[in-house]
């Protein structure tokens, strides 16, 4: 793709890159699509069953991250947008087409368009890369098979859902028959970020579909083109009913908040920063919505004295560095013991700076650009604080060499002396930055790893597997690895504790947050006589 045509457009486009992304609400500028070559590509959105622009036309350009090149147009979806979306999600939804098939049934349609995803997916990887910024060699052997796999799980796994529970057999006051049915909670809005655009898109999708609810998802406004090549593809399929999946893209000041704040949504799904989850929580209030909320993290992952150097170091390195840091739960607070310290930063250090930065969209690239300008000046500004405040730069710290002088590259970096109630120990910088602590006393170095307010992850490496759980088991933290990182499956929950969100997703328990349940009771016969409790107003 090529970049916009005329100086007036170099200029709009590079206001939206400085100054257009807000990291907490997600706002984006908008740009009329006249300003790019007629050969990028024009994007529409997807409401009750028909592609559509925005209500007034607007649109805003699709930034390459690894470019700064306007690689597609995407609509600007206004409130009304936002609207139309719901009113066809909840008529799909009243109206029972997909709500009142059998489990059994869904199911076996998920894994049909499964079948078709797969079918379709062959540039999916592409499209990722260009667009997120992430690696090719990432998203081509993870993400997208991945995100195929998670939308077939939790068709799977919906099989297992106990809609209906029989309670114990009650007879007092007298004898009665309960039991607790589930059923699909109603108009979903999924809400997700900017960093894994494909796979947060079914992680929001398939449970949603899979529990008989509709849904209107929006994307990040960076990366709309994952959402709406998964919605075209089950379009092709002529497999759900219109309404039940709608995409809106724009920022969250228009349709993202439509979403939180109309009535006619029932549960708000979001994944991004704590800071934006707080403004959900609050909008969600006014309707008292049911929230999902998966928010950020500063994630400790503590090597012990006898970890095996060849897999932590590595573990370190990938638990950091993999997708440029820009994982809610990277392990960006290493704390090393003492006996190993100095080995292990020097190997670590050795590692990062031999990882190779480039173009995402080259295969040989490791480590791609971070998602845009906003954020790579944010990570830039948070490095030099780091320095600041006492930390020592001990590998990277700026820009990438080598890259020219288009595209957001940073160095890995590491970051030696942090101080535990610095910015670089404590915040979310989101960005390819490890903080590193030195330890020695186990309970001292837990305490430091729980003083944060965040609670996603963390992570043990240590050749003594019980000792490893003892320490997992005092984290206060909703996933810990034990020599390993990263390794999310959908059977497991995934979610956090404190300010890293609310509810989990994935497995048994993310289904069930797609459901409301009912308690019914039926009465046994039981003669007026014995009905004594009716007696306190009629006696």
């Amino acid at each position: 793709m090529r970049r916009a045509r005329t100086r007036e457009g170099d200029n709009l486009i590079a206001a939206i890159i400085d100054t257009g992304v807000n990291v907490d609400s997600g706002r984006v500028e908008v740009v009329m699509a006249a300003i790019v070559e007629p050969d990028v590509a024009t994007y529409q959105q997807y409401i009750d069953g028909e592609w559509a622009g925005a209500e007034d036309g607007r649109t805003y350009p699709v930034i390459n991250p690894s470019t700064e090149e306007v690689m597609a147009v995407a609509p600007a979806s206004t409130r009304a947008d936002a609207r139309r979306a719901v009113a066809a999600a909840r008529r799909s939804f009243d109206a029972g087409e997909w709500r009142l098939k059998s489990q059994l049934q869904r199911t076996q349609i998920m894994f049909q368009i499964a079948e078709h995803l797969q079918e379709v997916s062959e540039d999916w990887g592409l499209l990722e890369s260009q667009n997120a910024g992430a690696a090719l060699r990432k998203t081509s052997v993870v993400d997208v098979p991945l995100a195929i796999e998670w939308f077939r799980s939790m068709a799977e796994q919906a099989l297992g859902v106990p809609w209906y529970e029989p309670l114990p057999w009650i007879d007092s006051p007298y004898v009665s028959w309960n039991f607790v049915q589930r059923e699909p909670v109603g108009v979903c809005a999924g809400i997700i970020p900017w960093n894994y655009p494909l796979i947060f898109a079914m992680w929001k999708i398939a449970p949603a579909l899979a529990m008989g609810n509709s849904i209107v998802l929006k994307p990040a406004p960076q990366t709309p083109l994952s959402a709406l090549a998964i919605a075209r593809a089950i379009d092709e399929t002529g497999l759900l009913p219109r309404g039940v999946l709608n995409v809106v893209t724009g920022d969250g000041v228009e349709a993202g908040i439509e979403l939180v704040e109309n009535p006619d949504v029932d549960k708000v799904a979001f994944t991004g920063s704590t800071a934006t989850g707080r403004k959900i929580l609050a909008a969600a209030a006014s309707t008292i919505k049911k929230v999902t909320l998966e928010l950020g993290g500063k994630s400790a992952n503590i090597v012990c004295p006898d970890a095996d150097l060849d897999i932590a170091v590595d573990g370190a390195l990938f638990g950091t560095f993999f997708h440029q840091g820009q994982m809610c739960e990277s392990g960006t607070r290493l704390f090393v013991h003492d006996d190993i310290y100095d080995t292990f930063v020097d190997r670590l250090v050795d590692g990062a700076a031999s990882l190779r930065v480039g173009d995402a969209a080259d295969f040989d690239t490791q480590v791609g650009p971070v998602i845009s300008r906003a954020q790579y000046d944010m990570i830039l500004s948070a490095i030099d604080r780091a320095k600041q405040e006492g930390a020592t730069v001990a590998c990277g710290g700026g820009r990438a060499p080598n890259v020219g002088d288009r595209g957001f590259f940073i160095q890995p970096t590491v970051l030696t002396g942090v101080s535990p109630d610095s910015h670089a120990g404590t915040e979310e910088i989101f960005g390819p930055v490890l903080a590193v602590q030195r330890w020695s006393d186990l309970g001292e170095v837990i305490q430091r790893a729980n003083r944060t307010i965040y609670g996603l992850a963390g992570g043990v490496w240590s050749r003594d597997t019980r000792g490893a759980i003892e320490i997992a088991k005092q984290l206060r933290t909703g996933t810990v690895w034990i020599n390993d990182w990263h390794l999310l499956n959908p059977l497991a929950p995934f979610g956090g504790y404190k300010q890293s969100g609310i509810g989990r997703e994935h497995g048994r328990e993310g289904l069930l947050a797609y459901t409301e349940v009912k308690h019914i009771h039926v009465d046994q016969g039981v003669p007026r006589s014995e009905r004594y409790f009716w007696d306190v107003l009629l006696g």
